[in-house]
């Protein structure tokens, strides 16, 4: 539980003012990095507006965040290693395994699916914001370099690509 908690209050700092975790499982998230499936391990965080996943990295930390507006389907099931979450959220599919805490579960998906609900029946149209939070901007020069450094690496750019938009992106800094 402890590891909750610690993760928890790390991504609080990455939530809106006025945003709480209303619930908060945690466990391994399966995501694309640059084409390639990966699994990080970390929470998933149900506010009063959108899902938020965070996973504490060497260095860093990974932060995506979906609206509920935006989440067409939600899923869960159970396996000898534990729950599941997925849902489907603009085109992307999103899923959480290995989730052992039961009823961290069981509030969570009531919240979520009340939310999906409350979001998908609201009669106004709101202009829709972004999706993630803005980071701050030397983290988000640093995730594309981080990235850039992966597509050279994968021989996808060239070094001489690689050094004039590291020049570039290190120039915003």
């Amino acid at each position: 539980m402890a590891k909750v908690d610690k993760l928890q209050e790390m991504a609080a700092a990455h939530l809106e003012p006025s945003e709480t975790a209303l619930a908060v499982v945690i466990g391994a998230y399966e995501t694309k990095i640059l084409g390639s499936d990966t699994t990080r391990n970390g929470i998933l965080i149900a506010t009063e507006g959108r899902l938020v996943f965070y996973a504490k990295k060497f260095g860093g930390y990974d932060l995506e965040s979906f609206a509920y507006r935006n989440i067409s389907s939600f899923e869960q099931s159970k396996s000898p290693m534990g729950h599941r979450i997925s849902f489907f959220a603009t085109g992307h599919k999103v899923a959480m395994k290995w989730i052992t805490d039961l009823p961290a579960m069981q509030i969570f998906t009531e919240t979520v699916k009340s939310r999906m609900t409350g979001a998908h029946n609201s009669s106004t149209i709101a202009p829709q914001p972004e999706q993630q939070l803005a980071a701050d901007p030397k983290d988000e020069v640093f995730d594309q370099l981080h990235k850039l450094g992966s597509l050279r690496d994968a021989g996808i750019v060239t070094d001489d690509e690689f050094t004039a938009k590291k020049a570039e992106l290190l120039a915003r800094l």
